[in-house]
């Protein structure tokens, strides 16, 4: 897995003992296989080429496991990886062979992970995030637990941030929760990137990789207190990200309009239409685009079956019946009923169905 000359997604993958792939972790993907004899070798070779030169020891060489896949921007790069536990290690002489003079931060999603760097020992668990510096040796422990180690990653040249590096430094292996507010933003986009790219053309890559890298310099900020120092267009995209994180929680908010976004964000109705300009659609739209992906889950759910369409429609927000079936034929090409007609019809003829 390498740098590329253009956004996609690579993924990367070893076999388990038996043959077996472990899993891809993206919709689309170009893949290398490695055998399980030299998939540990394989491995280390790989996350020295697509993060930083370590050193890796595994108990169970044979036994190991992993897989890795990286979206590659003009302005950041974001991996996710999970493998089988393990230790790295980044001395003076791995630093002097290759230093991109980057941050990375990164959010562990399955065991515990230990990070020693800068005289600091942290133990993060699922939820929490950390920083480490690449020009700084570094020991980290990837412990095994109920999940096997997991963990996203996005990296920060450290020229582009636009924080004073003394202060960055101060966050370096300390223990950084993500549970709410600007991490909670970030823990969101970090999650669901890897979905969200496998279905975007090449510009809406661009922008996914601006607003990763302004989600990730405001979350610093804020633990450093000094958010207000941000560039205008970071706290812009930063803006933009709670504006539609509390569009997606309050869907079945039949009163979610434009008036009552702008209210709770502290800004007039006309400011909101203005930033929005730079997105593909107005505020409107989105709410309604929103609204009908989720009555689209519903309506495919056989779970959801017993329940009446109106009764769906109102659990997202659409109170009139007829407006929902004009608005879900007009992005569909169907009325709900021939779509959930056609949804159990296809559910039914699927290989394997019983």
């Amino acid at each position: 897995m390498s740098a590329f000359g253009q956004p996609k997604i690579e993924a990367c993958h070893v076999q388990d003992q038996g043959g077996e792939m472990a899993g891809t972790w993206a919709a689309s993907v170009s893949t290398n296989s490695v055998s399980a004899r030299g998939g540990f070798e394989w491995w280390s070779s790989m996350v020295a080429e697509a993060v930083i030169p370590v050193s890796i020891t595994c108990e169970r060489v044979d036994s190991f496991v992993g897989e890795a896949a990286s979206l590659q921007l003009p302005r950041t790069q974001v991996s996710a990886f999970r493998f089988s536990p393990m230790s790295a290690c980044r001395t003076p002489i791995h630093i002097r062979r290759a230093d991109p003079e980057s941050y990375f931060l990164f959010l562990v999603h399955g065991g515990p992970v230990g990070l020693e760097q800068r005289r600091n020992n942290i133990l993060l668990r699922a939820g929490d995030m950390a920083l480490f510096d690449t020009s700084v040796p570094l020991a980290c422990e990837f412990r095994d637990g109920r999940q096997p180690p997991r963990l996203t990653m996005i990296r920060l040249p450290r020229t582009a941030i636009p924080l004073p590096l003394g202060r960055t430094d101060e966050l370096v292996a300390t223990l950084l929760p993500a549970r709410t507010g600007s991490g909670a933003l970030l823990t969101s986009y970090l999650t669901g990137l890897r979905d969200q790219a496998a279905h975007c053309d090449e510009a809406e890559l661009l922008r996914l990789g601006s607003v990763g890298f302004d989600l990730a310099t405001a979350f610093l900020a804020t633990r450093l207190d000094a958010a207000s120092g941000l560039p205008a267009d970071t706290r812009r995209q930063v803006l933009l990200a709670r504006i539609h994180a509390f569009i997606d929680h309050n869907l079945s908010n039949p009163q979610l309009t434009p008036a009552h976004i702008a209210a709770h964000h502290h800004i007039s109705v006309r400011a909101l239409h203005q930033l929005f300009r730079t997105e593909a659609s107005t505020v409107a739209a989105t709410i309604r685009r929103r609204r009908l992906e989720r009555c689209q889950a519903d309506l495919t759910d056989p779970r959801q079956r017993s329940q009446s369409i109106s009764a769906l429609a109102a659990r997202w927000g659409f109170l009139m019946p007829a407006e929902f079936s004009r608005a879900f034929r007009s992005a569909h090409g169907m009325t709900p009923t021939e779509f959930r007609h056609e949804a159990t019809r296809q559910a039914r003829t699927a290989p394997g169905h019983k």
